[in-house]
This record gives C-alpha cells, structure tokens and sequence, in this order.
C-alpha cells in the first residue's frame, strides 16, 4: 500500500535488514551453521553394511565353502594350465572377432548395397544363434564337408585336406568364438564410428586427406573413446562365455573344475576356485581399461582423470581447514 509523502519509517524498521528475522545490527557471522542431516541416507547405509557383514560372516564360517581345499586347489598345476586355456581362446577370438567385426563394420557404411546387405544378413544370423549352438555345428562339421578344398569356384578343385585334419577341437572352438563375436564387435564399432562429429570427415576431405589416412589418422582414434567402455565389456563376456566350449571337452577353466569335482565330489570348494579365477582375469582388464581410458582421455579433457593412487595421495596431503572463530570472539 502507497504511503503519503513527508511519511518516514521508525528507526527500529529502517535499520532492519531485508529479507531476515534477524535483528538490527547482526551479521551472517553471527549465525550457527547446522548441517543438513539424511537420516534416510544413513538408515540404508547401515542395512547395507549389516547385510554385507552377515554375507562375509558366513563365507568365513561357513563350513561347507571349505576354504582349506580351495586354497589346495587355487594354483594346482591342473587349474593354471586350465586358465591358460581360457586366456589363449578369449586372446584368438578377441583379435579374430574384432578384425572381422572392423571389416563387417566398413561393409555395413558402405555406399555398396551388396556389401551392406552381406553385412548385415551376417550380424542378424549369427546374433540370433547361441553360441553353444554354433561352437557344436563348427564341432561336427567333419559330418557334413569331409574334405576342404582349393580350386576354381563351380569347376574342378586343385588341393584338398580332411575337415577333422584341417580343423581340429581347438580349431573348431576358436572359429566358433571368433565368428559369434565378429557380429557383436562389428556393432560396436560401427557405432563408435558414427559418434564422430560428421564434421571431422568433411574437414579432412576438404583438406586433401586419403580415405584411408582419414580413418587411420581422425576417425578411428576419435571413435575408439566412445567404443572402447562397449569393446572391454564385450571381451570380458568373451572371457566368461569360453566356458561354453565344455561340450567340446576342451581343457579350459571350468571344464577342468567339473572334472575335478566329479572325482573327489567337492562341488563348491571348486566352483570358488573358479569363480576367483574369473574374478581376478575381469579385474585385471578392468584395470587395464581404466588405465586405456585414461590415456585416451589427455586430449579431450586437457588432463586425464587421477588414479586411484593419485587421489590417495592427495586426500592424504590435503591442508586441515583452520578453526572457526568462537562465537563472540574477535573478528
């Protein structure tokens, strides 16, 4: 409401501050500070670790985990040579998968019709199978080309071998991985590829730059940023998803522990045993994509993120904050 001219506020209301309860004279010093406190936050905390505690609790007193036979069994010769099994089929199908899995991505953005179509007939058959189903049929190909040949195509052949010669169990098993991956790798890629701003290609081709120098050079390095996070996870599947080739009695790692167990009838201490291996094979590659990250990140965020190492050390070198004042005290 307007007030008359010549009408002034007392003294006690001209002095008060706006927009506060406080009273005349009092600074934002004067005020205590109360946290802002969750209980919410700490109820779920606490169920949390109390559930987290009851879990190590009983895997420690558990008797039927019988740790003593897991730690006989977790570097036994059987298991190590076992784990090196795993390593060489994940470390053949990885590189074989991705390389197909590049081509196919090329042929997939390909002006071609032909070459998209190859492409993408091959992504949709071999997504859509399992993998037990194709490392079989791979398994038992002997029963339906006994012999592989080289030649003219639809006319006479020059040399031929054996299929079970030519291929043999392992053979068999790292083409099956291989194939089954080419499909999931060629997605990634192609999706990493189309991350990168369109503008990138159009500026190295107004520049002069090859086709191929543009790919190798400005494409590809942009796009393995945003696909490497995809790639790893789809090597550590691969990692786990050799196990499948126990129905070809291969001697890989969990083919090795149902052997073990199926004589001395210790089911679970060696399905731990396995299950540390896993562990510990998924955590070094998690390791190293962090580290891989890392280094692909220097370009984009002007300095890669600190390891956990680094942050130890700078929350442990980090300055007490001083006192504050006491209330009343000199300002």
């Amino acid at each position: 409401m307007p007030m008359p001219r010549g009408t002034e506020l007392p003294a006690a209301e001209s002095t008060r501050p706006h927009g506060g309860d406080r009273g005349p004279g009092l600074e934002p010093e004067d005020f205590e500070v109360v946290p802002a406190r969750h209980y919410g936050r700490w109820v779920a905390s606490l169920a949390v670790l109390v559930v987290v505690l009851q879990f190590t609790h009983g895997l420690l007193t558990n008797p039927v985990w019988e740790w003593r036979v897991v730690a006989s069994y977790l570097l036994s010769e059987s298991i190590v040579n076992a784990v090196g099994v795993t390593l060489q089929l994940t470390a053949y199908a990885t590189v074989l998968g991705f390389s197909l899995g590049t081509v196919l991505a090329f042929m997939r953005l390909s002006a071609s019709p032909v070459l998209r179509t190859v492409a993408w007939t091959y992504i949709w058959v071999f997504r859509s199978i399992p993998m037990i189903v194709q490392l079989v049929f791979w398994f038992n190909l002997g029963a339906l080309y006994r012999e592989l040949g080289i030649g003219i195509p639809f006319g006479p052949v020059f040399a031929s071998v054996e299929s079970n010669t030519l291929i043999g169990t392992m053979g068999a098993a790292i083409i099956g991985l291989s194939l089954h991956q080419a499909a999931y790798c060629a997605e990634i890629v192609r999706g990493g590829i189309l991350a990168v701003d369109r503008g990138q290609w159009e500026a190295a081709a107004a520049l002069g730059i090859p086709r191929l120098r543009q790919m190798r050079r400005i494409i590809l390095p942009q796009a393995m940023r945003s696909l490497l996070p995809t790639a790893v996870s789809e090597v550590v599947s691969l990692l786990k998803g050799t196990s499948v080739v126990y129905v070809m009695a291969i001697g890989e790692l969990f083919y090795q522990t149902q052997v073990i167990y199926s004589r001395n009838s210790r089911v679970i201490p060696l399905l731990l045993v396995a299950t540390a291996w896993y562990v510990a094979l998924t955590s070094v590659l998690s390791v190293a994509q962090f580290y891989a990250e890392r280094r692909l990140a220097r370009g984009v965020d002007g300095a890669p993120p600190p390891s956990p190492l680094r942050r130890l050390r700078r929350v442990a070198a980090r300055p007490e904050k001083p006192a504050a004042p006491a209330a009343g005290g000199p300002r």
